[in-house]
């Protein structure tokens, strides 16, 4: 009886699993070097929420158990995004202001994406994604800045896309070489 209550989520399990390649793969060098992503705070929450999003996007609109984990990665990263403004040394009363702030530009940049991702996979804009990572990565108005990322983004996309929902579902995530 007690063994239930103690027994943890395994869609949790697998957002942590996933959230950890995020945040890997949101690490990689060549996005910061040669990609020119500011290696700042902003930055590498803006490398961590497109390499979320790229997941999230994977397991939209499937099963019951792929919207749980997609749930459950979405809230680790909160939870990381919480504890990494504490190690900041932001205080206990400012810290949910700042996570809600976090959570609509997210969501903002969800919508952005996804649909640049939409306008490009039905020919209409190609450009829409770099010009929305141009906006919210590189805080530019000129897609070109954003067009190897765009490169990287798509890329990224693809192979997730191409990977057995049941691997994801099971928390095996590969992302792409960053390399431009």
């Amino acid at each position: 009886m007690f063994k239930r209550l103690f027994r943890k989520d395994p869609a949790l399990e697998v957002g942590e699993a996933l959230f950890a390649a995020a945040s890997e793969q949101s690490r990689a060098p060549a996005l910061y070097e040669e990609m020119g992503v500011p290696d700042t705070v902003e930055g590498r929450f803006e490398m961590t929420a497109i390499h979320v999003w790229l997941i999230l996007r994977r397991l939209k609109g499937e099963d019951r158990a792929a919207r749980d984990v997609a749930q459950r990665l979405f809230d680790v990263m909160f939870s990381s995004f919480d504890d990494a403004l504490r190690e900041l040394g932001v205080g206990d009363l400012v810290v949910g202001k700042k996570i809600r702030k976090m959570a609509e530009n997210f969501y903002g940049r969800v919508q952005a994406y996804d649909a640049a991702m939409d306008a490009a996979a039905s020919r209409e804009d190609d450009q829409g994604l770099a010009a929305a990572l141009a906006r919210n990565v590189y805080e530019s108005g000129d897609p070109e800045i954003a067009a190897q990322l765009a490169d990287y983004v798509r890329a990224a996309a693809t192979a997730i896309d191409a990977q057995p929902r049941a691997d994801i579902v099971r928390g095996a995530v590969s992302f792409p070489e960053s390399r431009p």
